[in-house]
């Protein structure tokens, strides 16, 4: 089951306001939720966002991927929260493949003393 975290629509016509939730993927916009994380109000000025920082540091951990809008969100309201996160995740894969080519090249010695033999 795959998380994302968007925006979900009530209010009436013309006048939308929006819950940021948790939801499985392949929900509907407007249907079943995991959580609710927040609420966004595009219509006041400046735009009125709340996010509960600690359901959005759950979700993230546990895996989930925000829209672009709430990802946006998340950036302006807890700054440094998805960045420290990319960065975390472009570390390992590059300690990764460090570690695969020091593998690959201890092994192509010891196959090169082999073939001396």
């Amino acid at each position: 089951m795959a998380v994302a975290i968007r925006l979900s629509r009530l209010g009436q016509r013309n006048r939308p306001f929006y819950r940021i939730v948790a939801t499985d993927k392949e929900n509907k916009r407007d249907g079943r939720f995991i959580e609710m994380v927040g609420t966004y109000n595009a219509l006041t000025n400046p735009p009125a966002v709340t996010l509960k920082e600690d359901l959005v540091k759950k979700w993230l951990e546990r895996g989930a991927r925000p829209s672009r809008l709430v990802e946006d969100l998340i950036k302006k309201n807890f700054p440094g929260l998805i960045e420290q996160r990319k960065e975390n995740k472009i570390k390992k894969i590059q300690d990764r493949r460090k570690a695969r080519k020091q593998r690959a090249k201890a092994a192509g010695k010891s196959s090169k003393k082999s073939k001396k033999a």
